[in-house]
């Protein structure tokens, strides 16, 4: 019998019941490691959630003492952590010019902070599983927006730029802690993401949805199809994974090669 990816590791996956986060969870459990699942509820972004095994804990990632608690909480139960995936992000599809100082301060808060809170809190763990010389693995995420840009996504194109450069630096400080740290940076993927990004001015996609814009969220892509959250998921699961031992301090981009190429999207 094959052993599973993950068996015997613990993770924590924020925005974990959003629709990238469901699917990581869903894979980790299926790769035998023990899952918590954290976001501001239980049904998340899709409105709605089943029970699939990981243990739900409320987080808001903006707050220090939330995120204090839900490691505490953690340790108190595992007793270390291999796995920490910071896929809680928001999205805010306006200009710089359109953009209120509230709202900017929130998009860094959530996409920012929120890796900076929960990779602070999460390192002690991780250092006690690593001290057994296994792979622990920081997973932050970051955006092809944040090597290019879409219009009208100005701070969200500011806040992958940071994550960028926050998961290098975090490499360099924690490898020789036997803790790797690399950053998936996705294209467009079906989600109530990129559908709340359709909707905004910038995006010429006049708020219609993914069904009519299909043909062109597919076209503009090299290989002619956008991503789904389990494509997603599967990059995720090898870079948790002792199999990617060797990896850190990358930012890996999975865009279908939409970012290869010289190309707007014409919706």
């Amino acid at each position: 019998m094959l052993m599973k990816m993950l068996s015997g590791k613990i993770a924590l996956v924020t925005g974990g019941r959003g629709g990238i986060g469901r699917a990581i969870v869903s894979r980790f459990l299926k790769e035998g490691a023990t899952v918590y699942a954290a976001d501001l509820t239980p049904e998340g972004s899709l409105d709605n959630h089943k029970e699939d095994g990981s243990v739900f804990i409320k987080l808001d990632v903006t707050s220090e003492k939330e995120v204090s608690t839900a490691l505490s909480k953690i340790e108190e139960e595992e007793g270390k952590l291999d796995i920490l995936v910071n896929a809680a992000g928001i999205e805010i599809e306006k200009t710089i010019e359109q953009t209120s100082l509230e709202e900017w301060n929130l998009s860094f808060a959530v996409n920012v902070t929120g890796t900076f809170l929960t990779s602070k809190y999460s390192l002690p763990l991780m250092r006690k599983a690593a001290k057994n010389k296994v792979s622990t693995s920081i997973i932050n995420f970051g955006s092809y927006d944040g090597f290019i840009a879409d219009p009208g996504l100005a701070a969200y194109c500011a806040t992958k730029g940071a994550v960028h450069a926050l998961t290098r630096a975090m490499a360099c400080d924690h490898g020789p802690e036997g803790i790797r740290v690399n950053a998936v940076c996705p294209g467009y993927v079906d989600t109530p993401m990129l559908q709340s990004f359709f909707n905004g001015e910038g995006s010429g996609g006049q708020g219609q949805n993914i069904e009519k814009l299909k043909d062109a969220v597919r076209d503009v892509h090299v290989i002619k199809t956008y991503g789904t959250p389990n494509d997603i998921a599967n990059l995720v699961n090898w870079l948790a994974s002792d199999e990617a031992r060797y990896a850190s301090g990358q930012l890996w981009i999975l865009d279908g090669g939409l970012s290869a190429q010289v190309q707007q999207m014409k919706l």
